[in-house]
């Protein structure tokens, strides 16, 4: 499993309102014949995107100006989010393959 490390990405424990502590929760996107699969998400920060990597071709999960995740042939990859936004990521060696996060405080 491969992990990215970004300035602006980190491990966070996310307080609700009452202070208890957030469950983070894992959300997996596998990606099989050159597709994100499910390609729109909902995440809270501090939730993790895990990538499976099905194909025989290396990816990247890419948004520009931020992050850029790459997830090698029959392996996966994880990323760790940090701050409400909402993205669009693509795969820089295939760009026609897209996704979308957005991303809330619990």
């Amino acid at each position: 499993m491969v992990y990215a490390r970004l300035p602006w990405i980190g491990f966070v424990v996310a307080l609700s309102m009452t202070g208890a502590t957030a469950k983070a929760e894992t959300i997996q996107v596998t990606i099989d014949k050159l597709v994100f699969s499910p390609r729109i998400l909902n995440a809270k920060v501090g939730d993790t995107i895990e990538w499976i990597n099905k194909d025989i071709l290396d990816h990247t999960a890419t948004v520009k100006g931020g992050w850029d995740v790459l997830i090698p042939a029959g392996k996966s990859a994880s990323l760790i989010l940090d701050g409400d936004q909402s993205v669009e990521y693509y795969c820089r060696f295939h760009p026609n393959m897209r996704g979308r996060v957005t991303v809330t405080t619990p």
